[in-house]
């Protein structure tokens, strides 16, 4: 009777994952404060020490984190408003460009009054406006410009009227401001939550590293088994996880 040789075991051991997420952290924090509650601390795997540090840090980093989401809630829930508000303005500057390029083309206006608004004379393009840097200072530029004109004895263009465009132009320029603010106020809770992001892993690593240290005189699996009750997470490499589908599939081979 031929019987087929066993095949020898792969030992992998899998990898200690720091959370990558701030969810992920928050999720460490809990799981390290839970056990705290509910667990003497002649029994619990970390320092009383560590324990008093992640109750006074973890408030502090829950609160960054719900400013931050409330920050860019904010900035998102605007920038559709703000983006209606930027196309029209650059809409009625372009428009109202048109125009005068138009009464310049049908012998109406002198070439040279496109001088007023800041572009050379003959010159049938309208400035970029892409940007809000553009409309900003295209903007200004259309509106005094029309102004000394007409003052100049030029008679005012309509449709659109500088007045309607100015509206739009100054309605855009309070958007902008209004944006810019928000985006202020994310930029610096993005900040905070960075350099609270930095304590929180430590604390973390510090906190698992009791861990394991409070079990090195257990098997490897069960040490795993119990840590992962503190929420430390272990994960296989890529090349780990295809050792043990190789070691599966012999294994099934043999045994079949």
């Amino acid at each position: 009777m031929y019987i087929r040789n066993s095949v020898p075991k792969i030992h992998v051991m899998p990898y200690r994952r720091l959370p990558n997420t701030d969810v992920a952290r928050l999720r460490a924090i809990e799981a390290g404060l839970e056990l705290g509650k509910r667990t003497s601390l002649t029994k619990l795997a970390f320092s009383q020490q560590t324990l008093e540090k992640l109750q006074i840090f973890y408030p502090h980093f829950l609160g960054a984190i719900r400013q931050l989401n409330i920050s860019k809630q904010n900035q998102f829930d605007r920038s559709k408003e703000y983006g209606e508000i930027f196309r029209k303005s650059k809409l009625y500057l372009s428009h109202f460009l048109q125009v005068v390029n138009f009464a310049i083309l049908r012998g109406e206006m002198k070439p040279e009054v496109i001088e007023f608004y800041g572009l050379k004379a003959n010159s049938k393009a309208t400035p970029p406006l892409n940007l809000e840097a553009n409309v900003l200072t295209w903007g200004e530029r259309i509106i005094e410009g029309e102004q000394k004109r007409v003052m100049k004895g030029g008679s005012p263009i309509y449709s659109p009227s500088i007045a309607l465009v100015k509206v739009h132009y100054e309605e855009f320029k309070e958007a902008y401001r209004h944006q810019k603010m928000l985006q202020n106020i994310t930029n610096r809770a993005s900040t905070k939550v960075a350099e609270l992001r930095e304590q929180a892993d430590e604390l973390i690593q510090g906190m698992w590293n009791e861990v394991e240290n409070s079990m090195v005189h257990l098997s490897d699996d069960e040490k795993r088994e119990k840590a992962s009750q503190y929420g430390i997470v272990y994960v296989y490499r890529a090349s780990e996880q295809k050792k043990i589908e190789v070691e599966n599939l012999q294994q099934s081979i043999v045994f079949s």
